[in-house]
């Protein structure tokens, strides 16, 4: 039984699953609302598109780097000191980037904001972990993207709704306040889900002797690199389509923020498809491989379109290519994460720093890539995007997927008759 959990064993409650999907929403939040901005701040302080998406790129670098500080240090102390920790800096550093008077203070802000601000991200994976096993740890996942999977539909909305009243600052602002609030909510609600004698009492080399042998499971490291590569792709999508959609296109921050939040809508709902009608019916690693295929296949058709193969198809057809790319990511994302933390019960804060570490350092590299070429053109953003989807699949295909051989009743991959689940809690 997990006791930070009353009543609950093995369990999250709704308060707790709202809470967890917040922290999840940290990342989407700081990157989302942020958007529609950028040309806004790119005139107000007068630099370039290259330069300001090192904003966006300086934020991810934190969030890699402070979930390989933030993870192994919750499974030291537990999962509430830490997170608690972060999110103070969190706020902080926020508040911090809405006074910045330069471009270069913004990129140092971002990026205490990003190391912040990883603590949620990490830290709500490996409470799941705490949590659930198998099957039951994909639909989670999957459930938790439901909640966190709000954030990206309202975070650009929203920071179009604040630009018509105050200035790219404004956002920094109201992002500070939702910072506190769920400070707040998290001293208040969320119990703690590792138990004492679950901890681990090493130091630095303890941590990293810990990542080491998870880093020499291929499989491990395989769904790492898969699902880095997978968030490098969309990346890619995050700092380039501003400028795809409003610069290329002359779409407004309104209409760019509606078509980002339909990305998301099917990023969501294909999340759910994936937990309610595909995790315990089909191999995890069946349905990974189908949402990289169609994460591939839509990066090409971007490609091609940006490349003017198929003349000046205009802002509908590449819109709709982007939605497909979006809405796979709801298959892969969940099932990567749920695959390679089914392969450890122990170290789930390394192995969740790990996990997160990769999607955003990979992420953060490809960023400031999709700009090389100047804002206007979509060619380097589709590029790094069937780039990132090629190597995600080449990663999956040769380290993580099973060659051949029958799987066992206890292999979590295998889809299980219904009840099994609940027989075994009971039991």
């Amino acid at each position: 039984m997990n006791p930070g959990i009353p009543g609950t064993p093995g369990r999250a409650g709704l308060l707790v699953t709202l809470i967890l999907g917040s922290l999840t929403a940290t990342s989407p939040l700081a990157m989302d609302m942020y958007l529609p901005a950028l040309p806004e701040v790119t005139r107000s302080l007068g630099s370039t598109a290259a330069t300001v998406q090192l904003t966006l790129t300086a934020c991810l670098a934190g969030m890699a780097v402070g979930q390989l500080v933030v993870g192994p240090m919750s499974d030291r102390w537990g999962r509430r000191r830490p997170l608690l920790t972060g999110l103070a800096v969190y706020v902080v550093a926020t508040a911090l980037c809405a006074f910045a008077p330069t471009v270069e203070l913004l990129i140092a802000f971002r990026l205490a904001q990003g190391l912040a601000g990883a603590a949620g991200i990490v830290i709500a994976r490996a409470v799941v972990r705490d949590l659930y096993d198998g099957v039951a740890m994909a639909r989670f996942f999957s459930t938790l993207m439901l909640v966190s999977g709000v954030a990206p539909i309202v975070a650009p909305l929203i920071g179009g709704q604040v630009l018509r009243v105050t200035d790219w600052r404004g956002v920094f602002v109201v992002l500070t306040a939702l910072g506190v609030l769920l400070s707040v909510v998290v001293w208040v609600k969320l119990p703690e889900t590792l138990a004492p004698a679950d901890r681990h009492g090493g130091g630095v080399g303890e941590a990293l002797g810990s990542m080491r042998r998870l880093l020499a499971d291929r499989a491990f490291s395989g769904y790492v690199l898969t699902g880095g590569f997978t968030f490098a792709a969309l990346f890619a999508y995050v700092a380039a389509s501003p400028f795809v959609v409003q610069e290329i296109y002359g779409a407004s921050p309104q209409t760019f923020s509606l078509l980002f939040g339909l990305n998301s809508v099917g990023l969501v709902i294909m999340g759910q498809v994936n937990g309610k009608a595909l995790v315990g019916r089909v191999r995890l690693d069946r349905v990974l491989g189908l949402g990289l295929a169609v994460v591939l296949a839509a990066a090409t058709a971007v490609l091609l379109m940006a490349l003017g193969v198929f003349g000046d198809v205009g802002l509908t057809p590449v819109a709709v290519a982007l939605f497909v790319l979006m809405s796979a990511m709801g298959i892969t994302l969940p099932n990567t994460q749920a695959l390679a933390l089914m392969r450890t019960r122990h170290a789930a804060g390394s192995a969740s720093a790990l996990l997160g570490m990769s999607s955003f350092l990979i992420g953060a590299l490809a960023s400031p890539l999709v700009g090389i070429a100047g804002e206007d053109t979509a060619v380097p953003m589709a590029v790094v995007q069937l780039t990132a989807a090629l190597v995600a699949l080449a990663c999956f295909v040769g380290m993580c997927r099973p060659r051949g051989g029958r799987t066992s009743a206890a292999d979590p991959l295998t889809p299980r008759p219904r009840g099994t689940e609940r027989a075994e809690a009971e039991s």
